[in-house]
């Protein structure tokens, strides 16, 4: 069972419906024993750091998340929230990644980094059968600097973290939800891995 986890700050019904074409029936609960027992986790997050932790510590997110062993993925916001720290509000962050979110130096570019940009720079199974290239879609001004646990990288105005893991937590900061055919093959992707 794949469980999406109800953060109160994410459109939930786009990720189920992308999974439900991709044959895959996930539940959207906030109940600790569901999540705990899911064979697979999707944290989504829209809005502000700020506003997520709340909503996380008001449902007792904070708490189970590191008791997570499944495979999780992390979308937008939600692959922020695994990291320790947020430059957005000056948030601390549950910390399940060594990782810190900082405000995007765009370069004269407009903030937020909204639209379709290629993705690249890896090598990791969650992007099998995608082409370095390919484009994504993204809506951010906060990103994951370059580091260690980067598996995809973009670039706007500076190149940054598309993608992040370790051990069993991925995250990526595009939505693959809404990116066609090449966010549905990573989608796939997180389903059949093994971690």
């Amino acid at each position: 069972m794949t469980v999406i986890i109800d953060t109160g700050c994410a459109n939930f019904a786009s990720v189920q419906f992308a999974l439900k074409r991709l044959g895959c029936n996930a539940q959207i609960s906030a109940d600790p024993a569901t999540i705990l027992s899911a064979d697979r986790l999707i944290l989504p997050g829209v809005g502000s750091a700020q506003a997520a932790m709340q909503k996380f510590t008001e449902r007792g997110i904070s708490e189970l998340l590191p008791q997570i062993e499944q495979p999780l993925l992390g979308i937008c916001l939600g692959m922020q929230l695994l990291g320790e720290f947020s430059q957005e509000g000056n948030t601390a962050l549950p910390g399940l990644l060594p990782v810190q979110t900082e405000r995007l130096h765009a370069n004269g570019q407009p903030l937020p980094h909204m639209g379709w940009n290629r993705i690249g720079n890896f090598d990791h199974p969650l992007f099998s059968g995608i082409n370095h290239g390919d484009y994504v879609y993204f809506v951010h001004s906060y990103a994951v600097p370059v580091g260690e646990l980067t598996i995809a990288q973009s670039n706007y105005g500076q190149p940054f973290s598309a993608a992040i893991g370790r051990d069993n937590l991925l995250g990526v900061q595009f939505h693959p939800e809404r990116s066609s055919a090449v966010g549905a093959r990573i989608l796939k992707n997180f389903l059949e891995i093994s971690l």
